[in-house]
């Protein structure tokens, strides 16, 4: 058994919480708090769980929400079954070996 960790990521819903309902509204909360983020940063931020998160980008979530990180982060651990085998009763597999890959050329349209 292998054990998966589950991220929830709940800056949206804390977010609507406060009453903010556009990712434009954080940028410049975020830059009072010495963040400097663009918008399209902030969008993702919002909508997406990030795979990487800065201290302080995180302090400053938590000062502008007042909130701690396990207000924003919830983590669950979960085991997932070890993949099994097909039985084969002795018989052997009828899988074709993977092919190596193969060389292409690009080629754009009028440069022939």
């Amino acid at each position: 058994m292998t054990t998966t960790i589950n991220i929830s990521w709940h800056l949206r819903t804390l977010l609507a919480e406060h009453g903010i309902y556009q990712t434009t509204h954080v940028v410049p909360l975020l830059k009072e708090h010495g963040v400097h983020l663009s918008r399209e940063q902030v969008y993702r931020l919002v909508t997406q769980t990030p795979q990487r998160l800065n201290m302080e980008v995180l302090a400053a979530l938590c000062s502008i929400l007042s909130c701690t990180p396990n207000d924003l982060i919830t983590l669950a651990a979960e085991e997932a079954a070890s993949p099994r085998r097909a039985a084969t009763n002795g018989k052997r597999s009828t899988v074709p070996p993977p092919q190596p890959p193969t060389k292409t050329t690009l080629r754009r349209p009028g440069n022939q």
